[in-house]
């Protein structure tokens, strides 16, 4: 209740009206005029008439209190029957807090982002975000139905934004035990062929059982080894990072019966495959226009350290000239084939012929370099057809195709074959989708027998070019011409040398991403990319495996010839795995260190810092063998001293709500008429005395 003036006219008027008036009744009153006092009164009381004196009452509603009420539906949730404890408190909640007066639950779920690769139990966030339309003098309380696992609870120093009690209500058991495994410092890069290290720990959770614990090591989906482990005891573990890319560590750990998820029993890592420098040998049998293109190319792969000879002077040559006064370097035949030999990851042999150089001995060691792992490339010219070539030393037994003796000597287009156009050495080369192909003609080739491997490249008739074979751990290429300098040159527009050259080589170097046949998968946010080469037919569904054991068959889509693939979204996070045929494939969806896998076991302890801060309660809804149990909802009015261990406590607000203001005049109406008219009769008459 408040009062207030309502004036019948402006104050801008009645002020100085009432003044003028005020000075009259103010000289009568010092001349000691009979009746001043009268008229004083009469005025008086005609000033408050016109003023309007008035009581004003508001109307108000009480607002209803506001309890947040947070129910952590996160992965670590689903562990268990902590779903089904969830959804049993938060309908009592909901029945508890619907049968006060004026106390209005707002239900908040907390789900992870499916987008998230790193998911978390972010509770605060989602309470802060749900709550910031709601003054916060009207919040009542926050209760979160949660494992208590949240990733985002602030410091306690903080302000949460406004007074009430934080209560926490905790799903699971008390006497929960996991087992997991951490990756300590592991190494995001690592060089190709060398050793790197790194350490893993085994930790128990709760009250586990102890005991050692057995880990499973896999490279890239193969086992490489198998530990025991302590826990909480650091093991380190060295391995050889065997190729380029990605390769996938994982380290799984035994499950122990009882623990609450084997979600974590499996740790993952990526690691980059870094090559260091390719080591290539190129031996030039005699210079020509075409050896200018092979150094050119290789000298401008930063990646690789060319070594680079060309026979001078061979033994017809030799004229009687003195070494001394030779300005050329002796060809050191053992130093590069017996000593050095396996140090270098491809040689090229140019055009290069039998001439006495290199003792016969020499090609078998060449030969079994190319069994053991070696990468060896044949550019053959006219002398590879003559009676010096080297496919008449040991050398033949590694070599895919044995010449004829024959040189086609016929203007001709390169073509891709058939399975030049899926090979991913040759596939989409620049100029081939058009016939003729978009590019220069080369006039002549080496006439072979039917070779084996694959023939990725024609010459005239359907003639093989480009040959390319496996020969035990090794690989050999043979291109059975040498005017590939003639794209080099630009003549008749030129043509991709550099791709031809470059793709070959490093297809000879066992470049992952130039397999004929490779499965092979990625993640991209949530989306899993599958791709499957292959040089022959529809290859059919990938299975795919998710962390969870789940099943399904993914079915590809023809991209290029040869080139398959598909998209799959996910919704889980960890190690997928893929199989096709005899190929496998793995991929990690997410952080392997994401937050949400790391603690499963459900916990007080993280909030009871806020609870024991506002005077709320943390409490299990089950105990280890018993029926849920939901406190009861105490409201108070005013500030909230101490706290209930048996209740919910939730400090109702004392806001309202205007809805209307109520006016009562104090000197209008018969009252007010009466009050003026006795006064001015009562001046009368005294004036008339």
């Amino acid at each position: 209740m408040t009062y207030g003036f309502a004036p019948l006219i402006p104050w801008i008027y009645f002020v100085p009206l009432l003044a003028i008036a005020a000075l009259f009744i103010a000289f009568g009153l010092w001349q000691k005029v009979r009746g001043a006092w009268l008229r004083l009164a009469a005025l008086a009381a005609l000033g408050l008439a016109i003023a309007n004196p008035s009581i004003f009452v508001e109307l108000r509603d009480p607002l209803s209190t506001i309890v947040a009420v947070v129910v952590d539906r996160s992965q670590s949730q689903q562990n268990g029957d902590r779903t089904a404890q969830t959804d049993r408190a938060v309908e009592g909640l909901k029945e508890r807090l619907a049968a006060i007066p004026l106390i209005e639950p707002r239900i908040i779920e907390a789900n992870t982002d499916p987008a998230d690769v790193s998911p978390s139990t972010n509770l605060f966030g989602a309470l802060a975000s749900s709550l910031s339309d709601v003054p916060p003098a009207r919040i009542g309380g926050a209760i979160f139905v949660t494992d208590g696992q949240i990733h985002d609870v602030p410091d306690v120093a903080r302000a949460l934004g406004f007074d009430a009690p934080v209560h926490g209500l905790i799903t699971g058991k008390p006497d929960e035990f996991d087992r997991r495994v951490e990756l300590i410092n592991p190494p995001r890069f690592g060089i190709v062929g060398e050793e790197q290290k790194l350490s893993f720990r085994v930790v128990d959770d709760g009250a586990a059982p102890g005991g050692s614990a057995e880990v499973t090591i896999r490279l890239n989906g193969n086992e490489i080894a198998r530990e025991r482990a302590e826990p909480g005891t650091d093991v380190p573990f060295a391995f050889n990072v065997p190729r380029g890319g990605n390769n996938v560590l994982e380290f799984a750990v035994d499950a122990v019966p009882g623990e609450v998820t084997t979600a974590n029993n499996r740790a993952v890592h990526v690691l980059d495959g870094i090559r260091e420098n390719l080591r290539v040998l190129l031996v030039s049998g005699e210079p020509h226009a075409g050896e200018r293109a092979w150094r050119n190319l290789l000298k401008s792969d930063a990646a690789v350290d060319l070594v680079h000879f060309t026979i001078l002077r061979p033994q017809e040559k030799q004229d009687g000239t003195p070494i001394n006064e030779l300005s050329l370097i002796a060809f050191p035949t053992r130093e590069l084939f017996v000593d050095k030999i396996n140090e270098f990851d491809l040689i090229i042999l140019d055009r290069y012929q039998h001439r006495g150089l290199l003792p016969i001995l020499y090609y078998d060691n060449i030969a079994q370099y190319v069994e053991n792992g070696g990468a060896l490339l044949i550019a053959a010219g006219p002398e590879h057809a003559g009676d010096d070539s080297i496919a008449a030393t040991p050398l033949e037994a590694v070599l895919p195709a044995a010449p004829t003796g024959v040189m086609n000597e016929k203007a001709f287009f390169p073509r891709l074959s058939e399975e030049g156009k899926k090979h991913p050495v040759t596939r989409g080369l620049e100029g081939s989708d058009s016939e003729p192909p978009h590019w220069g003609r080369w006039f002549r080739t080496v006439d072979v027998n039917r070779p084996q491997g694959h023939t990725v490249m024609e010459a005239a008739d359907g003639k093989p070019l480009l040959v390319l074979n496996r020969v035990g751990k090794g690989r050999v290429a043979m291109l059975l011409s040498d005017q590939g300098w003639l794209w080099a040159r630009g003549f008749e527009g030129g043509g991709p040398h550099v791709s031809l050259y470059r793709r070959t080589a490093h297809w000879l170097m066992q470049e992952p991403s130039l397999e004929e046949e490779a499965l092979t998968a990625r993640a991209r946010g949530r989306t899993l990319e599958v791709t499957r080469q292959t040089i022959d037919g529809d290859p059919g569904p990938v299975t795919l495996v998710a962390p969870s054991g789940g099943k399904q068959d993914v079915k590809l889509t023809e991209r290029q010839p040869g080139l398959y693939s598909a998209e799959v979204a996910t919704t889980e996070t960890g190690l997928f795995e893929m199989s096709n045929g005899d190929l496998t494939a793995l991929a990690h969806v997410g952080d392997p260190n994401a937050p949400e896998f790391k603690a499963a076991i459900s916990t007080e302890d993280k909030l009871r810092p806020w609870a024991e801060k506002t005077k709320g309660i943390v409490q299990r809804l089950a105990s280890a063998d018993g029926p849920l149990d939901l406190p009861t909802v105490l409201p108070v009015r005013g500030s909230i001293r101490a706290a209930d261990d048996q209740r919910l406590s939730i400090r109702m607000t004392d806001e309202t709500v205007l809805k209307g203001v109520n006016s009562v005049p104090l000197f209008t109406g018969f009252l007010g008429l009466a009050a003026l008219l006795l006064l001015i009769s009562a001046t009368w008459y005294r004036e008339g005395r």
